[in-house]
């Protein structure tokens, strides 16, 4: 049995990512992640909205843990009570994505969606908060189950709220 109890998918159904692989996959995912940044923002949200399957994306702004610097990542959009969810996922893979430590350092982030920009903070949900929004996240993006099912990590699942209530149009 699962330590993550309510996953649907069983390991043995999913395929695993060769480790010859990784270092490949995680090239390609980066490289596609930067034009797609870079192609959603001059589009303010019109061009590369949505990743590969039709399901809609957000970009993220942050502040590098280690550099200072600004970063952003084009994420699959899962809004909730507006607020919006963020799923640590990297595919199933063993280790978390970059952006996850970012965002562990320096919570205060901004969200694009569609054009408009939010600024907001991240919390990281604790097991019993993840295992209540499971549900609500797999019918926006069913593969997150997979991905669970892949791999033993626990996948981060950060709640992004508002902190101002106002939408401010993208620079």
């Amino acid at each position: 049995m699962s330590k993550f109890d309510y996953i649907k998918t069983k390991r043995q159904d999913v395929q695993e990512i060769p480790k010859k692989w990784v270092p490949l996959t995680r090239k390609i995912i980066k490289t596609y992640t930067r034009f797609n940044v870079w192609m959603y923002k001059i589009s303010k949200g019109r061009l590369l909205k949505n990743f590969p399957g039709g399901y809609p994306i957000c970009l993220i702004g942050m502040t590098g843990a280690k550099s200072g610097k600004r970063r952003e990542i084009a994420l699959i959009h899962i809004p909730y009570k507006g607020n919006v969810l963020l799923i640590a996922s990297q595919g199933g893979m063993d280790e978390h994505p970059l952006w996850y430590y970012n965002i562990k350092a320096n919570p205060e982030i901004d969200i694009m969606v569609t054009g408009k920009t939010r600024q907001m903070r991240a919390r990281q949900l604790d097991d019993d908060e993840k295992r209540l929004l499971w549900p609500h996240i797999l019918t926006l993006y069913p593969d997150y189950d997979e991905y669970q099912a892949r791999t033993d990590r626990n996948i981060p699942v950060f709640l992004c709220e508002p902190t101002n209530a106002k939408l401010n149009k993208a620079a």
